[in-house]
C-alpha cells in the first residue's frame, strides 16, 4: 500500500504501521485508490471485447485516480495504448511507462509536433487543418510516429466530417500515410435501444471499412457492451475501469474502486428546533446528536448533498450504519445526524465513509445531481492518497532518522525513462 509523497516528519523508532497512522493523522480525509479492482475491471472489459485490443482512457489524471499509478498497473497488467486528452498529461504518463502507445484526444496544433516527438506519444486529428500541419511537421523532420484520424459519426464535436473522411480515402490509399488508427465516439452507447447507436455504427462501418489495413476503434466504456459489431479492431473504456456503472439499464458489472473516507472534528448536540448549517434550511425534530465532518465542496463533496426541512440530502457511513447529512455542504465541513447510532459508537477522530461500504460513485452522483465522470474528476486534492494492490512498491513515506529536525520530501521511486525518439531532420 502506498501514498503520494508528503512532508511528513516522523521517528525512524516507529514500526511502517505507526508511521502511516501518524501520516494520516494530519489529513481529514483518506482516498484510497484499489489498483487490483481497476486491473479486474480493465480484464473483464478486454475479455468481452475480444479479439479487439482492450485500451485504457486514462485522461483528468484517470479520473481523479492518478493516471501514473494507474498506467503502471495497467501496463503489468498487459495493456498496451493509452487515451490522455493533453500533451501534459502525455508527458507525465510516458514518464511513468516508457513503452506503450499514448494517443492525445485533444488533437494536433502547429509547433506541438516537437512534443509529440520528444516523448513518442501520438496525436488524434479531428480536422482538416490538423491533418495539414501534422503532415507539413511528419515531412520536414521525418518524424514516423504515427497519428489517429477521428471521425464525426453524429457527436459534433470533434472529428472530419464523413466527407472529408471520404475525400482523405485516397491518400489513404497511396500507402505511406503514417495512419495507425480511425476512430469515432459514440453518442448514446449507455442507452442500448438508442437509433443513434444503430445510425453511428452504419456511419462508422463504411468509412473505416476504406481506411484499408488501419485498426479502427468506435466503443467506449458502454460501447463495449453493446457486442461485437461495436467492438471493431480496439475499444477504449475510461470510466468503467473506475466503477462508473457503464449498463446503467442493469445491474453494474465493474467492481467498485474508490473508498473515500473523512474524519469527524467535533459530535455535539442541538435541541429539537434548532437548525443547522448555512441559510438554516435543515431543523432538527427532536434532540439530535451531529458528527461534524472534515469534508466539503472544495473536497468534491458537492453542495447539491444537502438537505433540508423538505429534501433528504446523502448519506454516509458511520460505524456500519448510514446516516443521513444534515443541513447545507459547506467548503470544508458536513453535519451528520447521527442520533440512532448507540452511544460512543462515534468519536472525535473517528473515520466516516463518504465513497464505499455500499455507497458507489453512481449513488453520490445521483445526490449530486450529476454522473459518475464528474464525481471521481472532481475528487479534492486534500485528501491522503493511499494505493493498494498493482504491485505497488513505493513506501508511504521513508523513516527519517530520530535526530533529523526538518523532514524532506521522499524521493520517487526510480522510473525507467522513455525511449528516445528517432532524430528529427532540419
Amino acid at each position: 500500500m502506498a501514498s503520494d509523497p508528503k512532508i511528513i516528519p516522523q521517528s525512524g523508532l516507529l514500526s511502517a504501521e505507526a508511521n502511516q497512522a501518524a501520516a494520516l493523522a494530519t489529513f481529514g480525509g483518506v482516498l484510497t485508490v484499489d489498483l487490483d479492482a481497476i486491473i479486474a475491471n480493465w480484464r473483464k472489459l478486454e475479455k468481452t471485447a475480444v479479439p479487439a485490443e482492450c485500451s485504457a482512457v486514462i485522461k483528468a489524471d484517470a479520473y481523479g485516480c492518478g493516471a501514473e499509478q494507474v498506467a503502471r498497473a495497467l501496463n503489468k497488467a498487459g495493456c498496451k495504448t493509452f487515451f490522455v486528452a493533453t500533451i501534459e498529461e502525455a508527458r507525465k504518463v510516458r514518464a511513468a511507462v516508457p513503452e506503450p502507445t499514448i494517443y492525445v484526444l485533444g488533437g494536433y496544433f502547429q509547433n506541438t509536433g516537437e512534443h509529440y516527438a520528444q516523448i513518442n506519444c501520438r496525436p488524434v486529428i479531428g480536422d482538416l487543418n490538423e491533418l495539414a500541419e501534422w503532415d507539413v511537421f511528419c515531412r520536414r523532420t521525418g518524424w514516423t510516429g504515427g497519428a489517429a484520424i477521428h471521425i464525426d459519426t453524429g457527436m459534433n464535436r470533434l472529428g472530419l466530417t464523413l466527407a472529408e473522411a471520404q475525400a482523405i480515402i485516397p491518400r489513404i490509399n497511396a500507402g505511406d500515410h503514417g495512419i495507425t488508427l480511425v476512430m469515432s465516439h459514440l453518442v448514446a452507447a449507455e442507452q442500448l435501444n438508442s437509433p443513434v447507436n444503430a445510425k453511428q455504427l452504419a456511419a462508422f462501418r463504411g468509412i473505416a471499412s476504406e481506411f484499408s489495413g488501419v485498426p479502427a476503434a468506435l466503443a467506449n466504456s458502454s460501447g463495449v457492451f453493446l457486442g461485437a459489431p461495436f467492438q471493431f479492431d480496439m475499444v477504449r473504456p475510461g470510466a468503467a475501469l473506475y466503477g462508473v456503472n457503464p449498463t446503467p439499464e442493469a445491474d453494474n458489472p465493474m467492481q467498485p474502486v474508490i473508498d473515500l473516507k473523512a474524519r469527524i472534528v467535533q459530535i455535539r448536540n442541538v435541541e429539537r428546533g434548532e437548525s443547522v448549517g448555512y441559510g438554516g434550511t435543515w431543523t432538527a425534530r427532536r434532540p439530535t446528536k451531529l458528527a461534524i465532518i472534515a469534508v466539503g465542496y472544495a473536497d468534491g463533496y458537492f453542495r447539491a448533498a444537502s438537505s433540508n426541512d423538505g429534501t433528504r440530502g446523502a448519506e454516509v457511513i458511520v460505524a456500519g450504519k448510514r446516516c443521513p447529512v444534515a443541513g447545507r455542504v459547506s467548503m470544508d465541513l458536513i453535519a451528520i445526524d447521527i442520533t440512532d447510532l448507540p452511544p460512543n459508537a462515534a468519536r472525535r477522530g473517528h473515520m466516516v465513509t463518504l465513497l464505499g461500504e455500499g455507497i458507489t460513485v453512481d449513488e453520490l452522483a445521483h445526490h449530486f445531481g450529476t454522473i459518475g465522470y464528474e464525481v471521481l474528476t472532481s475528487l479534492g486534492r486534500r485528501y491522503a492518497r493511499i494505493y493498494k494492490g498493482g504491485n505497488v512498491v513505493e513506501p508511504l513515506a521513508k523513516p527519517a532518522p530520530a535526530q533529523v529536525v526538518e523532514q524532506q520530501a521522499p524521493a520517487p521511486p526510480p522510473i525507467e525513462q522513455p525511449a528516445s525518439p528517432p532524430p528529427l531532420r532540419g
